[in-house]
């Protein structure tokens, strides 16, 4: 067996000691959310590595909705996953045929057009907040989750059409012309082709869009009212609005809303490394 040479160790031992600091660091707002959620009120801010009496039981009063700023739980979570899944179905829908189209059919104008997206971006979100909301309010979209999924769309397609063109590129023309060859329509093309070699770069612009929607907070605070239509970000804000907040709800609201995108981003963590990336260095 080959010996890793002094080189190999000294790379590898910079790399531990850049890595180690910077995952301690990264944990460390994580572990205090999860202190919190396993603190008893009285001892949430007792400045302890470890509670004295951990327990669940902050847990069991989100899950049962068992206080005020808590009565709507899981409608608001449901509707977060909801607008999520929405938001990454439309985006892949509209960001794969818009790729398809500039990279495989070479559309007039196409190029310029997803330049033009592209250049959305040297406009921050935030600015475009007042906007968005007064074009939802002329089409009667307020307080509607459709607002929020289109809003969402705006956002996510722009980064996700140039994404998936770069990665449409590096694929062999070649298939194109054997597959119209053998009598394939370009829907046919589509679907039996195109589709199938680019998953793992769909795979992840659908993650990296239902995460983008998940995580959203302005938007949906401006575009949604009703404490039933509202997503759960935004119900997390309204425990701020109290002069007593119950920060060991908050932070345990938090933590389980925590979970699913990051068991969404740890089961296609291959594919968001390799999908994102494609099309980033041409061969």
């Amino acid at each position: 067996m080959k010996l890793p040479t002094l080189r190999e160790v000294g790379t590898e031992a910079k790399l531990l000691l850049i890595g180690i600091p910077v995952f301690i660091w990264t944990m460390i707002p994580i572990y205090h959310m999860f202190l919190f959620a396993i603190s008893p009120k009285e001892d949430a801010f007792s400045g302890k590595l470890w509670p004295n009496h951990p327990t669940l039981h902050n847990f069991s009063i989100v899950f049962h909705q068992q206080h005020y700023f808590l009565r709507d739980f899981w409608i608001q979570f449901w509707n977060s996953t909801v607008i999520a899944l929405a938001a990454g179905a439309v985006t892949l829908f509209v960001a794969t045929a818009a790729a398809f189209s500039i990279s495989r059919l070479k559309v007039p104008g196409g190029r310029a057009v997803m330049n033009l997206a592209l250049f959305t971006y040297f406009i921050p979100a935030a600015f475009l907040a007042v906007p968005m909301y007064r074009t939802m309010g002329n089409y009667g979209l307020l307080n509607n989750h459709w607002s929020l999924i289109l809003a969402m769309v705006t956002i996510a397609s722009p980064y996700a059409i140039w994404v998936l063109k770069q990665a449409s590129d590096k694929l062999p023309v070649e298939l194109d012309e054997a597959a119209t060859m053998d009598g394939a329509t370009t829907l046919q093309l589509f679907r039996l082709v195109y589709v199938p070699l680019m998953m793992p770069s769909l795979v992840a612009i659908g993650t990296y869009a239902i995460l983008l929607a998940w995580n959203e907070y302005l938007y949906a605070f401006l575009l949604l009212s009703k404490d039933t239509d509202i997503t759960l970000p935004v119900a997390l804000g309204n425990f701020l609005a109290a002069d007593d907040s119950p920060w060991e709800l908050l932070m345990t609201t938090g933590f389980i809303y925590a979970l699913p995108p990051a068991a969404v981003y740890y089961a296609f963590k291959r594919y968001m490394v390799g999908g994102l990336t494609a099309g980033a260095v041409k061969s």
